[in-house]
């Protein structure tokens, strides 16, 4: 068995270990391929955020805009909005909402938004349960209801 310094591929010395102990020694086999790899999946995982972000929170087909509100007697809520699309010749419906000065939604109406012009301007009254204080857009969409939809 020796016991001395071994020599090593730079030149320098190292303690010698005991032949037949420990195995041979380690391969450094490259790592190069765990980079790659990593930068592939990083890659993907960064592309699929990317396109659930633009799909979520890309523009809107169909849009609408409050413009005003008032209170109208027995508890119903006046609201004029303005509604703008990119498929003019498109039926559209939105939906349209009350609200007590709790902030709990105390009405709602679905309005039918017929095919026509791209940019329209709609009034229309929402009852509620109890006093309304505000009115607002939920949102707007093309699936419109088979009961709103004319035969």
């Amino acid at each position: 068995m020796a016991g001395g310094p071994a020599k090593t591929a730079v030149g320098g010395s190292a303690p010698a270990l005991p032949e037949g102990r420990y195995g041979t020694g380690r391969v450094q086999t490259s790592r190069r391929w765990r980079r790659w790899l990593f930068l592939a999946i990083a890659l993907l995982v960064s592309g699929l955020i990317a396109w659930v972000a633009y799909v979520n929170l890309g523009s809107a087909p169909i849009d609408a805009e409050r413009v005003a509100f008032s209170a109208k007697p027995g508890n119903a809520m006046e609201i004029t909005l303005n509604v703008t699309r990119d498929d003019d010749n498109r039926p559209g419906v939105c939906v349209v909402r009350a609200r007590d000065k709790t902030g709990a939604e105390s009405g709602r109406k679905e309005l039918l938004i017929p095919a026509g012009a791209k940019h329209n301007r709609i009034t229309t009254t929402i009852k509620s349960i109890g006093e309304p204080v505000t009115a607002d857009v939920f949102g707007c969409s093309y699936a419109i209801p088979r009961y709103l939809s004319t035969p």
